[in-house]
């Protein structure tokens, strides 16, 4: 069960430093390794998605810090025994401000690497920035394919899946659920991560329902908060299916504004970064709809060490369920963690460099709160995972996941070289 009570307020605008002592470092070997943690803080997507990533952020930086507190391979202390300082900036602003905190989180505060981004437009602008300053950068939720499809990069990862698995185990879901559906329908936002979601949802229903029929696809722009024409759109074209990637405030303002005119009783809506919204609509949330969390994450995710640790560590905290964006956060932490303490092995026990450590996180293969990650696609930077989808069932007041099927990360992922468009077209075919 989620527990629907307060995720915590979000920071103020800029950045914050999270607290590390005031005395300097006795040597090199302690100083900090200064992190950029960027993440949304305030606008539609703080509360759903960029808080609760913070909120995880922060537990584990805390406690890799105290050092000892978490399971194998992640007990030693900060990253490779230096403490970890971090600065927080804000998400919020457009791509144009991102990239002007990201040259300045490099340039001017120094920071080792820096981890974030949750808006695939943000990540698509930042990249080839990262490049440009050679300096390591993790992505650790943005799910356009874009990234390293098109493009390939020395200093750039991201540790979490992309929208591709999504969007292919969201169709062969919903195929199982609805064997005798003809006609699908989608409801994106009109920016790379919905267009990339839409695209892969509607190329995986053709391949496995051959011949079913779109009736309509609505693309409003991020950040609309308001659906009405394009829910008597949906209406007024109705489909046995309605897919949509909605994430933030944009979710949670469409079930809001769709539930009532009766979409989802008149069709079956899969919600494929639906999980968020199970902690502050729970109760809301119509009975029937398919909700994933991008990977297996939050509800989904499975019954391991590092997973009891993360979510007792959370609840106690901020006495609520951490959602997939706070698991997404962890994951990046963790990864950056065990690439650099190999690096610094193998530089003689000193702080690595940015090559090294990104040579280092190259096909790199760990266990998250989430299960196993593996860094197998875009040339060693891309992970991929297993996932999982199911239904929302109200019980007692509140939104539970029932009917749980998992997808093997080799059945919903290309393999490596392939492209996502053309691997999906091909039948899903692994070579």
């Amino acid at each position: 069960m989620v527990n629907r009570r307060g995720i915590g307020a979000a920071l103020p605008l800029g950045c914050a430093i999270l607290g590390l002592a005031a005395t300097m470092p006795a040597s090199a070997q302690d100083r900090p390794v200064k992190i950029g943690i960027v993440t949304f803080l305030s606008g539609a997507a703080a509360g759903p998605f960029g808080v609760p990533a913070r909120n995880g952020a922060e537990i584990l930086i805390e406690a890799l810090n105290a050092g000892g507190k978490l399971p194998t391979p992640y007990a030693a202390k900060g990253y490779g025994g230096a403490p970890i300082e971090v600065v927080f900036i804000d998400e919020a602003g457009g791509t144009t401000k991102q990239v002007s905190e990201f040259r300045n989180l490099v340039q001017r505060q120094n920071v080792d690497l820096v981890i974030g981004y949750i808006s695939s437009g943000d990540c698509l602008a930042i990249a080839p920035v990262a490049e440009e300053l050679k300096k390591l950068t993790v992505f650790f939720d943005c799910g356009t394919p874009r990234i390293f499809e098109d493009a390939s990069y020395k200093y750039v990862f991201r540790t979490g899946p992309t929208a591709t698995m999504d969007n292919v185990a969201a169709a062969m879901y919903v195929v199982d659920l609805k064997p005798g559906l003809g006609k699908i329908a989608g409801i994106n936002q009109n920016y790379a991560w919905g267009q990339d979601s839409w695209v892969d949802f509607d190329a995986s229903m053709k391949v496995l329902k051959p011949g079913v029929q779109v009736t309509t696809s609505q693309m409003p722009k991020l950040l609309a908060g308001q659906y009405g024409a394009e829910i008597s759109a949906l209406l007024s074209n109705p489909a046995d299916v309605v897919h949509s990637s909605f994430w933030g405030g944009d979710l949670e303002a469409f079930i809001l504004q769709a539930a009532p005119r009766e979409l989802f009783k008149k069709s079956l809506v899969v919600l494929t970064a639906g999980e968020p919204a199970l902690h502050r609509l729970s109760g809301k949330i119509p009975d029937g709809t398919v909700i994933g969390a991008r990977g297996p994450f939050g509800v989904f995710a499975p019954d391991n060490e590092m997973n009891r640790w993360f979510a007792k560590a959370y609840e106690e905290r901020y006495v609520v369920s951490p959602n997939y964006p706070a698991y997404k956060m962890v994951n990046a932490l963790l990864a950056a963690k065990l690439a650099w303490e190999k690096a610094q092995s193998g530089a003689g026990g000193k702080p690595p460099t940015n090559e090294q450590v990104a040579a280092a996180f190259e096909n790199l293969s760990f266990d998250g709160p989430g299960g196993a990650v593996r860094m197998s696609l875009g040339k060693g930077h891309q992970a991929v995972m297993d996932t999982a989808y199911g239904v929302a069932k109200t019980v007692g007041g509140t939104t539970q996941i029932v009917d749980v099927k998992r997808y093997p990360a080799a059945r919903v992922n290309p393999p490596e070289g392939v492209k996502s468009e053309d691997w999906i077209k091909s039948g899903f075919k692994s070579r």
